[in-house]
């Protein structure tokens, strides 16, 4: 049974060390020193909740109605874009008066873009429901429990070490000008992301 935790653990933390719109976002929301509390917290339990029900079996589903998978990977791909769009916009501006502040957005409209980040977002439903969901199948009844929870643990050690350590930046964030670099490297990863998602849907 350990020994499924530990592999639930280092799968989980494999696949969500990536850096996609989620983390961007939570690691903007850290070196702020905003709502980070809450924020680490919900996409914890986000992926919590997705990985539990990938591991009960979504996998399998998926597999036989691909139209869910399509239509997730269009719908994440259209937001990643815009995403990406405004990080773009806040680096040609670079109207960073807040970000210097060390203010960030209010709770709720953060509350609203770290929702569409996590459940909008095709790659949290892959990674949890999908890949996750698949490698657990090599375990039966309590086994795969203790994947399942070697696998939240890891979601909440990450997200909480991201939240909090992001502040260790902070030094390097007082211009202008790092804010514009991480708005435009952030764009870019999200159309990268973006692309590469219709792209896989057309050579499949």
């Amino acid at each position: 049974m350990t020994g499924a935790a530990g592999t639930g653990f280092f799968t989980a933390l494999s696949l969500i060390l990536a850096i996609g719109a989620q983390n961007s976002f939570l690691l903007r929301q850290g070196l702020l020193r905003s709502h980070v509390f809450i924020l680490v917290l919900f996409c914890a339990i986000s992926d919590t909740i997705l990985i539990i029900t990938g591991v009960i079996g979504f996998g399998a589903v998926v597999s036989l109605y691909p139209a869910v998978l399509i239509g997730m990977s269009l719908l994440g791909a259209t937001f990643l874009f815009t995403y990406g769009v405004m990080r773009l916009k806040a680096a040609w501006l670079g109207d960073y008066v807040m970000e210097l502040a060390c203010q960030g957005m209010e709770l709720r409209p953060a509350l609203w873009m770290i929702f569409a980040c996590t459940w909008l977002n095709p790659h949290v439903y892959l990674d949890t429901l999908v890949l996750i969901g698949a490698v657990s199948t090599q375990y039966e009844s309590s086994e795969k429990l203790a994947f399942g929870f070697g696998a939240s643990i890891a979601s909440f050690i990450f997200f909480f070490s991201l939240g909090y350590g992001a502040r260790l930046l902070a030094p390097i964030m007082q211009t202008p000008f790092t804010w514009r670099v991480l708005d435009v490297t952030i764009c870019g990863i999200m159309w990268i992301i973006a692309i590469g998602l219709v792209l896989n849907l057309v050579t499949h």
